[in-house]
């Protein structure tokens, strides 16, 4: 079956089953095409929250498809591919957290969205690449143990020096494996590109950014900005929204590593299936799922910058 007639028979589908479309930034193109909305992995959680319809079909990975199991314990959440993991969320245990916690009691725990609901059930409290720094100026505890990803936590604690951090030695490999090298050529062949930069990558990475920021955040400088170039630094399913929105800039991928195998999991035929089948559907214990939300509401209520 050609991908048009997919495209109809997930939408005929989908309309159906009262099912919303939810498509992660760094999905396929011809996913996050026929996505009702498109975005990051906690906007999309709560959108999953406030839409009327009773199933959500989650193209993305497990811990987003958890992060709306427990933001919207009242609807049906589908995940396409339940392969479909996130090697830095697996970076981290209960186990491990815990044991961290006891050598320092007298600090907050702060854990990155990018996490299982059993490790921000532990947290407490939990952040985005976007609101990181001011959930981290919010906290009243003079120490932080940021959980699980090294280069955001860096990145914090570069923010927050009345602060100290302990990182968590977890990372995202697909924006580890940005090299300065890939940088520093791609700003020698563009020299009138910005360079946006994503928070996962090395400190190294940051330090050439023209601006660090979320994936949101990209799409808004990109379409705020006078400039028509722009080196992305970030998984490469990013580009499809971005172009689409700035049809006259320019976008440059500066390196063959930015893409993430378990986001381009998903296809047309799994989310078809996923519809036909109603599964596989994410659930969260209730006694987990009731800690992880409250992080998450801390999170949600935390002053902004």
């Amino acid at each position: 079956m050609n991908q048009e007639k997919l495209k109809q028979q997930i939408k005929q589908l989908a309309a159906e089953k009262d099912a919303l479309l939810i498509a992660h930034n760094y999905e396929r193109d011809e996913i996050q095409e026929i996505a009702d909305i498109t975005g990051d992995s906690l906007a999309l959680s709560m959108e999953a929250e406030k839409t009327d319809k009773s199933v959500i079909v989650f193209c993305g990975v497990h811990f987003m498809a958890e992060s709306a199991a427990i933001l919207a314990p009242d609807k049906t959440v589908l995940l396409p591919r339940a392969d479909a993991g996130c090697p830095m969320a697996d970076m981290v245990t209960v186990e491990g957290l815990q044991k961290l916690k006891q050598q320092h009691p007298d600090a907050t725990v702060v854990t990155y969205v990018n996490s299982s609901a059993a490790v921000k059930a532990e947290s407490d409290i939990c952040c985005t690449s976007s609101n990181a720094i001011s959930v981290a100026r919010s906290v009243s505890a003079k120490k932080l143990l940021l959980v699980p990803d090294r280069n955001l936590g860096r990145y914090i604690a570069k923010q927050v020096p009345d602060k100290e951090c302990i990182c968590w030695e977890g990372y995202c490999p697909t924006h580890d494996k940005l090299a300065v090298e890939e940088i520093t050529k791609a700003k020698n062949e563009h020299p009138d590109a910005l360079f946006m930069a994503h928070p996962e990558c090395t400190p190294e990475i940051l330090e050439l950014a023209d601006h660090i920021c979320s994936t949101s955040g990209m799409y808004e400088y990109a379409s705020n900005s006078s400039a028509e170039k722009f080196i992305v630094g970030t998984e490469n399913g990013i580009l499809w929204r971005l172009k689409m929105e700035n049809p006259t800039k320019q976008f440059i991928v500066p390196s063959t590593n930015l893409v993430c195998p378990d986001m381009k999991l998903t296809r047309l035929e799994d989310v078809l299936n996923c519809l036909q089948n109603m599964e596989p559907q994410i659930t969260v214990a209730e006694d987990i799922r009731l800690k992880a939300k409250q992080a998450l509401d801390k999170m949600l209520a935390a002053p902004r910058d």
